[in-house]
């Protein structure tokens, strides 16, 4: 079936079966490779974009779901204000280790500050807690959330 989807601001088209994961969507058929496969039942949050602003599990996400919405990767998170001042805090604060889980990460700490623009540290750790990070970089991680969203010392 043919599908029209708006990714990164561009209208791509695709022909795959209705319930196609929107994560093989964007990676098989569009060469999207930001959203990374993890768990495949939308539980690690390595394979977390946005629709329509809102973070969801493309692992999970039926491509016919999407409908009109419109869908944002990591490789066009940093083209909005607070994306932008997202990954400029994780390469300031060296978020990454094995980088893997951090494009989840990177789009899921971006929907949390722009409905949430000053997060306490329990906002942050309700928000990030469905992205796994098999290096632990929770600590960095929380940092650079408050370090986007403009709050110093301690989380």
């Amino acid at each position: 079936m043919a599908f029209t989807l708006s990714v990164n601001g561009r209208n791509r088209r695709v022909d795959v079966d209705p319930d196609t994961p929107l994560l093989w969507v964007l990676r098989d058929s569009l060469g999207v490779l930001g959203p990374k496969f993890g768990c495949g039942i939308g539980q690690c949050g390595a394979c977390t974009v946005h629709v329509d602003g809102t973070p969801v599990r493309s692992c999970a996400l039926p491509v016919e779901a999407v409908g009109k919405g419109k869908v944002t990767t990591i490789e066009g998170i940093g083209e909005t204000e607070v994306g932008a001042r997202v990954q400029k805090a994780w390469a300031e604060l060296d978020v990454a280790q094995c980088g893997y889980c951090q494009p989840g990460q990177i789009m899921s700490a971006t929907a949390l500050l722009a409905s949430n623009p000053k997060p306490s540290a329990d906002d942050i750790d309700a928000a990030m807690s469905g992205n796994l990070c098999r290096c632990a970089t929770y600590i960095r991680i929380r940092a650079a959330v408050r370090r986007a969203s403009g709050q110093t010392g301690e989380a």
